[in-house]
């Protein structure tokens, strides 16, 4: 293996293995910016020795030996300091009694609890929405601060000071950096799933920029819905955001033409989609209405998803229990946007009048002032009815409110068509 292989293969095994480095690293430091830098000496540590001995067997081993070694030499150095203190009459720290025993306990735990214990950690409900993403990237994710800034539209440094005050927020509230249990479980883990939500839909309908997708940003999602799935198999909302995340992902290649310009879902080349990963959401879906959750907010939307992915062919589309769906979804999480959605809905099992009908009373909705799917559905449903004109018009507010390169490039292009 060249030295530039072996350079590639370090990077690679460095971020997969990382989330679990961070993991095992912060219950034993309690600080997640100095268990960082002890995963950051670990590969440096690979990076010097790796090209010379050459890869190792178990290479995520060898980069937790080498952090545990460097966590317990500090350790040694502070224990060594607050002797010497003691000799000049400060008293030993009680609490480094038992201190090798508890870190020898706390890195040799099983990884599925550190790294669960780091999730629920970095998407605490103290930290907002934005720093809770970028810091869940940032650790379990494994993402760079340029690439989350580039993912979110956003500048380096406008991230980096986002994470370093969440990071110093943690720290502040001086938290345990273990699962908790019982309402305070409860509460955090609707935290965690919110934050891996966001970060898929993100993924899946950029909001700005060039790109209407960002699949990375979907495949992070997803890997840590994934662990979640795998390490908490009793919470039915776990699987259902699963469910919802594999079976949407599905659809990715298939979203978008060679030009990057979007392709509407009832255009889309199906032989395109990924039928394991609609295997695997399905399967996931099953789990969670086996574990009573149904009716839950995210296993609607995958029952939803589901729907379409069971449609080998447009014509084949259930669009009367999606509309009956919507109709159960907004008694669990009303939305205006869950509202337009359940429009387009109606507008295909009934017809655009049907849809023109109720996105009428969501035009005076402030919280859809602005945005561009709504002119968007409206003009649809317009261009469906024949009215070409007012379609046309809608199209072009859509254009206007979007910020996204090859959507607005979309909209222009339908309120062209129009034109014919």
């Amino acid at each position: 293996m060249t030295a530039t292989e072996t350079h590639r293969a370090i990077e690679t095994v460095f971020r997969i293995e990382l989330a679990r480095l961070i993991a095992g690293l912060v219950r034993l430091v309690r600080d997640v910016s100095l268990a960082e830098e002890l995963a950051q000496d670990a590969l440096l540590a690979a990076l010097s020795e790796w090209p010379r001995a050459g890869v190792p067997q178990t290479p995520g081993a060898w980069l937790m030996a080498v952090a545990k070694r460097r966590a317990v030499d500090g350790i040694r150095r502070d224990r060594m300091l607050a002797r010497k203190h003691a000799e000049i009459g400060r008293d030993l720290d009680p609490a480094y009694d038992g201190g090798f025993e508890t870190v020898e306990a706390a890195l040799d735990d099983e990884i599925g609890d550190e790294l669960l214990s780091l999730i629920f950690t970095a998407c605490h409900p103290m930290l907002s929405p934005e720093a809770r993403a970028a810091l869940t990237l940032r650790l379990i994710g494994g993402l760079a601060t340029d690439e989350i800034a580039r993912a979110f539209l956003s500048n380096e440094a406008t991230i980096a000071q986002r994470i370093v005050r969440a990071k110093k927020a943690l720290g502040k509230a001086g938290l345990s950096y273990e699962v908790p249990r019982g309402a305070e479980r409860k509460a955090r883990l609707a935290s965690v799933l919110e934050v891996l939500y966001l970060i898929f839909n993100e993924g899946y309908a950029a909001t700005a920029g060039d790109d209407l997708i960002r699949p990375s940003l979907c495949s992070e999602a997803q890997r840590m819905g994934r662990v979640l799935a795998g390490l908490m198999p009793d919470e039915p909302e776990v699987f259902g955001l699963l469910a919802l995340m594999e079976i949407q992902a599905s659809r990715l290649a298939a979203r978008t033409a060679p030009d990057g310009s979007p392709v509407p879902l009832t255009e889309q080349n199906r032989a395109r989609w990924d039928r394991l990963l609609i295997r695997r959401g399905l399967a996931a879906l099953e789990r969670a209405e086996a574990l009573g959750g149904a009716r839950g907010a995210y296993a609607l939307q995958a029952a939803l998803a589901a729907c379409h992915a069971r449609a080998r062919r447009p014509e084949e589309t259930d669009w009367a229990k999606i509309a009956a769906l919507y109709d159960a979804l907004r008694e669990v999480m009303p939305s205006p946007v869950v509202d337009l959605n359940r429009a387009v809905a109606y507008s295909m099992a009934i017809g655009p009048q049907a849809g023109l009908a109720l996105i009428t009373a969501l035009e005076g909705v402030d919280a859809l002032r602005g945005y561009a799917s709504l002119p968007a559905a409206k003009g649809d449903f317009l261009f469906r009815a024949g009215r070409l004109a007012e379609a046309k018009a809608q199209f072009e507010q859509a254009a206007s409110l979007s910020s996204n390169t090859r959507e607005k490039a979309f909209f222009l292009k339908r309120a062209a068509i129009c034109d014919r």
